[in-house]
This record gives C-alpha cells, structure tokens and sequence, in this order.
C-alpha cells in the first residue's frame, strides 16, 4: 500500500502510431488477415494510452490529485528490419495470434513485416520513432 504523500509513477506506451516499428508491423499481419486482423500490438501494449483514462482509473483506485502525465519521445533502434520484424512477430504474443489464424504463415508475416519496415527505414540498423506517457501521482 502506498503511504499518504508516497508517489507512484508508472509508464504506459502511447498509441500504435506514435511508434513506428510497432505500428508498421500491425498493420503489415493485420493486412494478411483482413477478416480477422491480429491486434495485439495496438490492443495491450498500445491500448492504454489515454490521459484522461488514467486519471479516471487512477481516480477510482483512491488517488485524489490530479496525475502529471508527460509524453516521452525517443529513437529505438536496432540491427536490421529483420531483427525488428523477428522481435514482433515471433517473440511477442502476436506470434499466437498469427498461428491462430493460419500456423503455416509465420514465416510468411515475418518476412513480409521485414519487407515493409526495411521499404520504410532501410536494410542496415534500422531507427524509428517510439513514445510513452510517464504518469505520476501523490496520494
């Protein structure tokens, strides 16, 4: 329990298209599934970025002032598209969602999100965009 005047602060990722590896990836996979779109990305680590959501839910866990949310922008960086397309497609729980819907094309979603993040940033270290929100409350 967080004593009075303690602070919690936290960080949440802002939305999908504030960070571009992330984005491009999602929409890549969900453009292979047109009827049944994977959404993870978008949905869990991108799916809570709203200000006044957290305030509201912050709000309601007992804190009575008002948040301090700050947007953070930065460059992630990383060796090659392939490495960033193999990061998100295979070793997050896209990766389920993408065998969900046809287990034969993993393969497949990776080499095409690398395709499109290589068209977009290049075939050597790749760097793109990325951005968060640190909150921060008293109680």
């Amino acid at each position: 329990m967080l004593r009075p005047g303690g602070t919690l602060l936290f960080n949440v990722w802002d939305r999908i298209e504030t960070n571009d590896f992330a984005w491009i990836v999602t929409e890549v996979v969900a453009g292979m599934f047109p009827d049944d779109p994977p959404r993870f990305l978008a949905r869990l680590p991108h799916g809570y970025f709203s200000p006044p959501a957290l305030a509201h839910d912050l709000a309601g866990g007992g804190f009575t002032a008002q948040p301090r949310i700050e947007t953070i922008s930065a460059i992630s960086r990383a060796a090659s598209a392939g490495r960033v397309a193999l990061a998100y497609c295979q070793g997050t729980p896209l990766r389920g969602e993408i065998e969900a819907r046809d287990g034969t094309r993993l393969d497949e979603a990776t080499a095409m999100a690398t395709a499109a993040l290589a068209a977009r940033f290049g075939i050597g270290p790749v760097a793109g965009r990325i951005q968060a929100l640190v909150v921060q409350v008293v109680r």
